[in-house]
């Protein structure tokens, strides 16, 4: 498993980049690492899978619908992903 720092900037830069693909008029630069992308960004529950799917594709980690709330920041879906062993 590798869940180094090394890896995080890089995941962070991919979740951004494929929420920025979901929502493409968001602002996900200046999103906080810790604000909830469903508020924020104003994402319905078609978008969210969108992006859970698209998570899948990237990085072939499977996120199961009981661990949504794991990553409803940035923050929090890049620690879900690192510890799953993503690199991206």
């Amino acid at each position: 498993m590798n869940d180094g720092p090394t890896n995080s900037p890089h995941l962070e830069g991919l979740v951004r980049r494929l929420l920025g693909d979901v929502a493409p008029d968001a602002d996900t630069a200046s999103l906080g690492r810790d604000d909830d992308v469903r508020d924020t960004l104003d994402l319905d529950s078609v978008d969210f899978l969108n992006f859970v799917v698209a998570v899948h594709d990237e990085t072939g980690v499977d996120i199961p619908e009981r661990d949504y709330g794991q990553v409803r920041t940035v923050a929090s879906c890049v620690a879900y992903l690192s510890q799953r062993g993503a690199t991206g």
